[in-house]
Parts: C-alpha cells; structure tokens; sequence
C-alpha cells in the first residue's frame, strides 16, 4: 500500500478527533502538532473571542514571524477550522523538570531560551505571553509556540516589556524564589540585546513598588500565580 500523503492523514486525524482541540501526530518520522478551532459551549460563546477569529490571528500571527526570521514553528497547513505545525521538541517547563538532565545543562536551555526572546526583541517582534511553556527547545534550538495572548493593538515597547514580565515571573513561577539559575537566565536576556527593555520594565514596575511589603506575607504561602509576583518585585528591587 502506498504511503499516505501528508494532506490525507491530516484529514483522518481531523475525522477522527473532532473537537479535540490540540492533537500530536506522527507522519514519516516526524511529529506534528494538530490544532482546531476551540468549541465554545453556553455562556463562553459570549464571553469569549470567535474561535475562529482566535485561530485565523495565530496562523497569521505564526505566518508573520516566520517572515521576519523569528524562531517559530513551520506552519504546515491551514484552514479556518485548523492547522498544523511541525513540532519543536520540548518546552522549556518540561526540561527543567527531566531529572536526566544535570543542573549546567539546564542552566544552558533556560539561558537559550532567554538570549532567543532577547533576539526575538531585537528583531522588532514580540510573543505576547512567553511563559516556559510556551517555549520549546530541542538540539540546542529554540522556538516559540501559542501566540494565542498576542498584543497587537498595544504599541511595540508594550508588548516587549510585558512579555519580559510574563517571563520572568514565570521563572520564579516553575522554579521557585531561590533557585540560582534565574539570575544568569535574567542576565543572559540583558546580554543579548535585552538592556533598555529590562530597564524599562524596571522604571514600568516602580510605582508599583509600595505593594511590596503587602505580598511579603505571601511569598511562601500564596497562590502559584501570587507568590511569584513577590519575587518579581523582589527582583527588581535587588538587581541595578
């Protein structure tokens, strides 16, 4: 029997998990990821933004980045009900909780992954929600995945030092506050191009600032959203 082609799979992949929204699939030794337009159910279809719309602006959005040279996923197929990208290897959360891994090396991908949102910035781009989940790496490359929080409607300098804030409270968010290896992660951003834009977050978080005794008392008993906001204050405070 011939071997299928890659449009036919992805059409019995979709005739067989409708409404599945996100889908791994192999094909001729390479992995896919398959994603459909979310199904909204009672309240959610008022609430929420058109599935469809949602979909269209993160194939456009991928389309757009790829263009400019950023590291994204390659955007395989289309259409207004789904698409495919090829898959990009682990996210970052998920190395940094592989107990195979030695504490270099994943000092080594988390630095990666910062000096790539540095470069990401330097192109004149931005992600929009770069949590370690949302960041892959594999064989020492780093791409960026889920473009679904993208800011488009606020002005560059918005978006790039709202995606430093997302990234660094997601550090203390899947590391905890006193892990070492934040620091350099922080550091090898700033190296990277990333100066003016840490800066500017910094000068952004300053009056901000008199919440700081206030999260104090939560900072080892709060929420897993809350207690890294201390720490993000806390790092700002600390570094020059």
């Amino acid at each position: 029997m011939p071997e299928q082609t890659f449009e036919a799979v992805v059409g019995k992949i979709l005739d067989d998990n409708q409404g599945t929204r996100v889908l791994k699939f192999e094909h001729q030794g390479q992995f896919y990821w398959l994603k459909q337009a979310e199904k909204l159910t009672g309240a959610m279809r008022f609430l929420k933004q058109s599935p469809a719309k949602a979909l269209q602006i993160e194939v456009e959005t991928l389309a757009m980045l790829a263009s400019k040279g950023a590291q994204v996923p390659q955007l395989m197929c289309s259409s207004p009900d789904y698409f495919v990208i090829a898959d990009v290897g682990p996210t970052i959360s998920s190395w940094l909780s592989d107990k195979t891994l030695s504490q270099d090396e994943k000092q080594q991908i988390l630095n990666a992954s910062a000096t790539a949102l540095a470069n990401l910035h330097q192109l004149g781009l931005a992600h929009g929600r770069p949590a370690l989940r949302d960041i892959s790496w594999s064989e020492g490359q780093v791409h960026f995945i889920d473009f679904e929080a993208s800011q488009n409607s606020k002005d560059i300098a918005y978006q790039q030092r709202r995606d430093l804030l997302v990234y660094i409270h997601s550090l203390y968010r899947y590391m905890g506050p006193d892990h070492e290896m934040i620091t350099p992660a922080i550091q090898a951003y700033r190296d990277a191009g990333g100066e003016a834009i840490w800066l500017d977050a910094k000068q952004w978080l300053t009056p901000w600032q008199w919440i700081y005794p206030g999260l104090r008392l939560f900072k080892d008993i709060g929420g897993k959203d809350l207690r890294p906001m201390f720490w993000l204050l806390w790092h700002f405070r600390q570094l020059a």
